[in-house]
């Protein structure tokens, strides 16, 4: 992050080379961070499925309800961590500082608000998604333990945000290998019973709590308490640039909360959208049987380690655009865009293409049900072929981030969401099951990134943005 500063100071135009150096030294433990989190994924999705197909469909009937509820959490912290961002680059620092301040205080109002939400819609959503009966109670329970981790959740996600738009993110990454860690551990004890095994010919006694399906949420919840405390210990301690105190005035202000909103506002509306159209398709998916339903859950959770690497220079994206805006350098945010977008499409290219070498293995971690496998597989290498423009779509809205630039996202999910994907799913559904939702799922995200791509290249993104640098707070 050094050379990046250095390269806003002395106010010159980056070589090619120093461009993709500044996004990829961001960029690799962003993107070690984001395989972590899949991996968490991975880890609960596999204990789980050793329980059988009704405990992973109990998991993947909500899942997409996590996300949406996840992607509202992510919205308010994009909503400041672009400040910061941007006041870093311009050298606020002080201003920045108090961007801090207000997000911890709006982190903690708003994730009690949305674990009090989840858990009140915890009992009735099973059963709203087309769960089949003998699944309800699982998916509630873990629903229900997952909103009231909520807090955590936001915490994690909100400091990770503000230390990646501050060029920290090894920290991020560091701290978020400690939460696979101990999410591995919760679970192990907290899923399976007490039993027996051997190790090298000794028989040793394993305890657990035998909670099954609301263990793994249990497990989650502990390790992201533990992680969350990690991240907010950093945010206190002497010597951070950004370091705040208890003694400090932690009160919202006008400028911060209206810039934060005019952010985070689309993202949200653009995350619900497109939570709104997967929820959708669950529901139809819900309709093909609990087989399906175990095939789509899979295949969407092995997917993410595809996907997750363009996050990762997405993020990347968001805090060189956001910091070369704040400090005026309008020329320095399109060159970095673009680079930005470009690599993420040649690592997700390679990553598409492993995963549609390599899907029943994927699947096969998951779950030891062979006719849930192929269906899986089957769908996982359909989608295979929309990777290099997902990717398009990913790192391009992390750039138009970083300027600001989050209500063209919201109409362009919207729109393909809603007019592409759905639609399709519920032509094809019907003569081809689960198939014909996974291309009808290929088909929007290629077009979705190809009209990305369009948007990068037109550079209105740049003028459409919010900038909050050197202005007074209110």
């Amino acid at each position: 992050m050094v050379s990046f500063s250095a390269l806003l100071q002395e106010g010159r135009t980056p070589t090619r080379r120093e461009e993709i150096s500044a996004v990829l030294a961001l960029s690799w433990p962003a993107i070690v961070q984001q395989l972590m989190l899949t991996l968490v994924q991975y880890i609960d999705t596999a204990m789980v499925g050793s329980l059988g197909p009704n405990a992973t469909a109990s998991v993947g009937v909500v899942s997409s309800s996590v996300w949406l509820f996840n992607g509202l959490l992510g919205a308010a912290a994009i909503g400041f961590a672009v400040q910061v961002a941007q006041h870093i680059g311009a050298g606020e620092t002080e201003q920045a500082r108090g961007v801090v301040r207000e997000s911890l205080l709006f982190n903690v109002l708003f994730g009690l608000f949305m674990g009090a939400l989840a858990v009140g819609l915890s009992f009735p959503l099973p059963g709203l998604l087309g769960a089949e009966e003998a699944i309800q109670p699982d998916a509630s329970w873990y629903f229900r333990i997952v909103g009231c981790s909520m807090p955590f959740l936001m915490a994690i996600n909100l400091l990770s945000s503000l230390l990646r738009c501050m060029g920290d993110t090894r920290t991020p990454m560091l701290y978020n290998i400690t939460l696979n860690i101990l999410n591995t551990i919760f679970n192990f004890l907290l899923i399976y019973p007490s039993r027996e095994a051997s190790l090298f010919g000794t028989t040793l006694w394993l305890p657990g709590a035998g909670l099954g399906v609301p263990g793994a949420a249990l497990g989650s919840a502990f390790a992201s308490l533990l992680v969350a405390l990690l991240f907010l210990r950093r945010f206190f301690r002497r010597g951070f640039p950004l370091q705040i105190h208890l003694r400090d005035k932690f009160r919202f202000t006008k400028s911060c909360l209206s810039a934060m909103v005019r952010i985070a506002i689309p993202q949200a509306m653009a995350h619900t959208a497109s939570c709104g159209a997967q929820i959708a398709v669950t529901v139809i998916a819900a309709g093909l049987g609990t087989q399906a339903v175990a095939a789509n859950s899979l295949a969407v959770t092995a997917e993410a380690l595809c996907y997750q690497p363009g996050y990762g220079v997405s993020t990347a994206a968001t805090t060189l655009v956001g910091q070369a805006i704040g400090a005026g350098r309008r020329d320095m945010a399109v060159r970095f865009a673009r680079v930005s977008t470009w690599l993420g499409m040649a690592i997700m290219t390679g990553t598409g293409l492993l995963m549609f070498l390599f899907a029943e293995p994927l699947i096969g971690m998951f779950t030891p049900d062979v006719d849930v496998m192929r269906l899986g597989a089957s769908v996982l290498r359909i989608e295979a072929f929309a990777e290099p423009l997902f990717a398009a779509s990913i790192v391009a809205s992390g750039a138009f981030s970083g300027a600001g630039d989050t209500k063209w996202s919201f109409a362009a999910n919207l729109l393909s969401m809603w007019g592409v994907r759905l639609p399709i799913a519920l032509l094809l559904i019907g003569s081809l099951g689960l198939t014909g939702m996974w291309i009808a799922m290929c088909c929007e995200l290629s077009l979705k990134g190809l009209v990305f791509l369009w948007r990068l290249r037109s550079n209105r993104w740049l003028d459409s943005g919010t900038v909050v640098v050197g202005r007074e707070r209110a």
